[in-house]
């Protein structure tokens, strides 16, 4: 597929291959649990095994230097789908638990993100991500990290964690020191665990773009907040069924939110994880649902619009994708 792509929504050390986390894990010295790594997958079953694999498969990113290695190869392999755009979630507390400050981690991935833009062209900031289940103030903590030590690729902040039983709202001081102090832009995860009161919750906080956002679907209200705000949503249909919040793609809301005006971007989540990719997202969209390469380059064009740059950056991205109605 010829569509140029842009991804906003991903977790950095939930894009590590299993080929590369044992490679990290050797030089690190980090025996891996057994059953983590089968063949080419990860070993997990159902959400809460797929949250233990995650986990112990970042133990073996522990340095300045596995996360500029992390980096490279995702930002190549996106390259190699036709991205010219990727926003990079990391977790400072996925860093702090392996031993790696916040500016250790954020100048590997900085390193990462020029090495890939010198081989490939392709584009890349960083999203710092906090965890909401690890408690309120070290949710602000990590808001105060970003605030503390500027760095000119960290443009935004996310929340991630469990959504089901902590409300994003109890999370708007972080997210005033994020988006006030450290000027970031900002998202949440919502509407993926929970249902559309999680979306409802969320955009109480200064956010531009929802983390998933498909359940919004179950509630008109909800719906027609998103449409008249602009929220755009960063949606992930294979991590929906994988995870078991759609029972397949059949069932994914995808193309009617679309069709009700909702802006809408696609994204891999945790690839390795899911067995998929940028690229395998925009196919499975073509594939599933019938976009047209029209759609998917509107898609393209949103996430742009949508994404954390400075104008300049932009216009150059914007710039590199033909207008949807070319063909």
């Amino acid at each position: 597929m010829t569509v140029p792509k842009a991804e906003l929504h991903n977790h950095l050390e939930g894009t590590a291959p299993p080929a590369l986390i044992a490679t990290l894990a050797a030089r690190n010295g980090i025996a891996l649990p057994t059953g983590l790594i089968q063949g080419d997958a990860f070993g997990w079953t159902g959400f809460a095994g797929f949250l233990q694999a995650y986990d112990q498969a970042s133990t073996a990113i522990r340095r300045a230097e596995d996360y500029r290695d992390v980096t490279v190869a995702y930002l190549e392999a996106c390259a190699a789908d036709g991205a010219i755009y990727v926003e990079l979630a990391a977790s400072p507390d996925h860093a702090a638990a392996n031993g790696l400050d916040y500016p250790g981690m954020v100048a590997g991935i900085a390193e990462g993100i020029a090495a890939a833009r010198a081989a490939t062209g392709i584009e890349a900031r960083i999203l710092i991500t906090a965890v909401r289940h690890h408690g309120e103030e070290r949710v602000a903590t990590v808001a105060r990290l970003a605030a503390a030590h500027p760095h000119p690729l960290v443009t935004g902040f996310g929340l991630a964690g469990d959504e089901a039983h902590i409300p994003a709202s109890r999370m708007a001081k972080a997210f005033q020191i994020a988006t006030g102090d450290a000027g970031l832009g900002a998202t949440v995860h919502a509407g993926e665990a929970a249902g559309a009161d999680s979306v409802a919750d969320a955009l109480t906080l200064p956010v531009t773009r929802i983390g998933h956002g498909v359940r919004a679907i179950e509630n008109d209200a909800v719906l027609a907040r998103l449409i008249e705000r602009g929220t755009v949503l960063e949606v992930c249909p294979t991590s929906n069924v994988a995870t078991g919040v759609y029972p397949t793609l059949d069932h994914h809301p995808l193309p009617r939110l679309l069709e009700a005006g909702v802006r809408v971007t696609l994204n891999s989540d945790d690839p390795p994880y899911f067995r998929t990719s940028i690229g395998h997202e925009y196919t499975l969209a073509a594939s599933t649902w019938g976009l047209a390469d029209k759609t998917l380059t509107a898609i393209t064009r949103a996430a742009v619009e949508a994404a954390f740059v400075d104008e300049e950056t932009r216009a150059q991205l914007l710039a590199r994708i033909p207008q949807p109605t070319d063909g």
